[in-house]
């Protein structure tokens, strides 16, 4: 038998696993903390891949950790107009901007670094074993969250202004600049 993520049906029926989360997401919210428990096996995740792109692996851990804080403390304030692990999602993503910027981390987004153009130059034989990850750690961190946010994570770029607070344009620029630099620091 396949491998199928905690919370889904086998039958076929994603209208059930739909009803069984609709439902953990209201007994969560009441206090419930074995629903909130399956909550969280179901979207861990994918929330821990999206902060480990967004921020230092080293973080990632503690940053999970405070997504889900942050959810179990926010979730009477969840209204269902999107699916549940939508709004985990922007929450996520919410919760990995304060981090950055009370760890005083954030670059300026609007400018593109030292760092941007050190990136798509060419380096020695020695640096030939690079990974994607690593290589998507390297970027500044506006040209990654326009990166992972459009390209990993499938938002458009109206949904990446609204979350990070910039222009359309902005966006569009941000995720160019992060291809080029990945580009150019993959081919070396």
């Amino acid at each position: 038998m396949a491998y199928s993520p905690p919370g889904t049906v086998l039958s076929g029926d994603s209208t059930t696993a739909t009803d069984a989360e609709t439902a953990d997401v209201a007994l969560a919210a009441s206090g419930d903390s074995r629903a909130f428990e399956r909550l969280y096996r179901t979207h861990v995740g994918r929330v821990h891949g999206l902060v480990r792109r967004m921020i230092d692996a080293d973080s990632a851990d503690d940053v999970t950790q405070d997504v889900f804080v942050r959810a179990w403390d926010k979730l009477s304030t969840f209204r269902g107009e999107a699916a549940f692990g939508t709004w985990l999602h922007r929450l996520a993503v919410n919760v990995i901007l304060g981090r950055r910027a009370t760890l005083s981390t954030d670059r300026a987004r609007f400018e593109l670094s030292d760092e941007l153009d050190a990136l798509a130059g060419k380096s020695s034989p020695a640096d030939l074993s690079v990974d994607f990850e690593e290589a998507v750690s390297r970027l500044p961190d506006g040209a990654r969250d326009v990166f992972v946010l459009h390209d990993v994570e499938g938002y458009k770029h109206q949904e990446i202004g609204v979350m990070l607070g910039i222009a359309v344009g902005t966006s569009k620029s941000q995720l160019h600049h992060a291809r080029m630099a990945l580009r150019g620091y993959l081919d070396r």
